[in-house]
């Protein structure tokens, strides 16, 4: 069922409160395209490749988490920005993009869809960690060891982690932020964590999990963020009526 750009835009701030978070990048609309929507593609990045995804299946929208104009970078708008953007406006597709909204909220965002996705029970917000939802929480019914975990990531997420930290030390409470958020492991130590998941991985973080004695799995800066800007796209689907397809560019970081 096709609806205005103003109307989907109003649906996203309401559910994913972008004003509660201070963010590196705009939320909301970033390129505006057509008045009215009746097609979205969801997918992690606003690539070229997605972008002409987009162009192929004849959307009229881009709902992404990780748009443009981010701070620090050129305001300049050539070379491959200048593409993108170009290719968008001739087609008159909207770019629609939410950062840490989708990260944090506490049932679509990327946190909540991958403690889902892994079968950690009753997954949280750690509470002392800020902006509220950046880093989740469990507590296993049972403990598992750095094997077994390393396992159900790989499998759920179809590629292997990488692993640090003890093998023969057990895991029961373990903590997580999706995407470039290894930088949170102190903090995931210091609430007491016998482990750790994030995306990326950094050559301190490595360091810093067998000083501080904690489990440490590097599974991608993709692979853990596929799933909440899809679960976004799939709420709208189902409240709204609008069709929606979820566009999945392979990428190994």
């Amino acid at each position: 069922m096709p609806i205005t750009t103003q109307e989907l835009l109003q649906q996203l701030n309401d559910v994913l409160k972008p004003w509660e978070v201070s963010d590196y990048c705009p939320n909301g609309l970033q390129v505006e395209g057509s008045p009215n929507i009746s097609r979205l593609i969801t997918g992690v990045t606003a690539s070229q490749a997605l972008i002409d995804a987009a162009v192929e299946q004849q959307a009229d929208a881009i709902l992404v988490h990780h748009g443009y104009f981010w701070k620090g970078e050129s305001a300049a708008i050539t070379g491959m920005k200048k593409r993108r953007i170009q290719t968008l406006l001739e087609h008159g597709i909207n770019l629609i993009a939410y950062h840490l909204p989708i990260d944090v909220h506490p049932t679509l965002g990327n946190n909540a869809q991958l403690g889902r996705l892994l079968a950690l029970p009753n997954p949280q917000p750690l509470s002392s960690v800020k902006p509220l939802g950046i880093v989740f929480q469990s507590h296993l019914t049972e403990p598992v060891s750095q094997a077994e975990l390393g396992d159900r990531i790989g499998q759920v997420l179809g590629r292997d982690p990488l692993a640090e930290g003890d093998p023969g030390k057990p895991i029961q409470r373990v903590a997580w932020c999706t995407g470039g958020g290894q930088s949170f492991i102190e903090q995931a130590v210091e609430a007491g964590m016998d482990a750790f998941i994030s995306g990326e991985v950094s050559e301190q973080t490595i360091h810093v999990a067998r000083e501080m004695d904690i489990h440490f799995f590097a599974a991608g800066h993709h692979a853990t963020e596929r799933y909440g800007v899809k679960a976004v796209g799939e709420w709208l689907s189902q409240n709204l009526g609008l069709d929606v397809n979820f566009v999945d560019i392979d990428n190994p970081a």
